[in-house]
């Protein structure tokens, strides 16, 4: 997608959010370069939300103000390597993500903005305290399914329990390379899956492994009330060839 198209398209995206969402965000900038990450060699950041509040004994739109900024080169450098790559989906998934970032600010939250919440909920998780299975989404979205709290990143992956029982092994990718890992024994509604060797750290990369439910499944689960088969493993990372 070209740089006319894609602001295009993002403008497009972004004027269709409900207004009450976008009340105190000043605009959208879409800019043509990449943003490279700034501790992640060869991860490029796909959007941010600039936020500044000005002096008030409350918070709200007139206090709060954001711009959203989109980075076509950033796309481009993950089309670049992954042929499956969605443009119009990855711009929504940006824009609703940063747009996120705003309300939060005028809930007075910090949840994405700083992932404190995600580095609070990984912490209980080490220590084996009850934590939030999803807790991974509060960091920042550096790509599809990818998301970073500090030096701990996660890729997300969803999987149907049919798909999973058949495959060999679990393929992924990370700045630009492909991997792979032996098949876990068990997909449970969430697998963490640590990558404790073939990958350098920083970053700590972890697979999150997902059951692909369906939305009546996830009311049932709701109403019910009912837990989550949360599974935690160690696995070696080796280099796979393109598929």
């Amino acid at each position: 997608m070209d740089f006319e198209a894609f602001e295009r398209e993002a403008r497009q995206v972004y004027e269709a959010i409900p207004p009450r969402y976008r009340e105190g965000v000043d605009g959208l900038t879409v800019h043509r370069r990449p943003l490279h990450h700034p501790r992640f060699a060869g991860i490029y950041t796909l959007g941010e939300c600039a936020t500044e509040s000005y002096p008030s004994n409350w918070e709200g739109p007139e206090t709060v103000r954001s711009v959203v900024h989109l980075y076509w080169g950033s796309f481009q450098a993950l089309a670049g390597v992954n042929p499956a790559f969605d443009w119009a989906e990855q711009i929504w998934e940006t824009l609703t993500h940063e747009i996120r970032h705003h309300l939060e600010s005028l809930a007075d939250r910090d949840d994405l903005g700083g992932v404190d919440y995600a580095m609070e909920q990984a912490f209980q998780r080490d220590r084996g305290l009850d934590f939030e299975p999803h807790y991974y989404r509060h960091g920042d979205r550096i790509g599809p399914g990818v998301y970073a709290a500090e030096d701990d990143v996660y890729i997300e992956q969803h999987w149907k329990p049919g798909d999973f029982a058949r495959a060999e092994t679990i393929r992924f990718a990370w700045a630009g390379r492909n991997y792979e890992i032996g098949h876990p024994v068990e997909l449970g509604d969430i697998h963490f899956i640590r990558i404790v060797e073939g990958i350098p750290a920083p970053p700590f990369l972890e697979l999150v492994l997902v059951r692909r439910e369906s939305w009546v499944t996830r009311a049932l689960r709701a109403l019910r009330r009912t837990g989550m088969d949360v599974y935690e493993s160690d696995a070696v990372a080796v280099e796979a060839e393109a598929e």
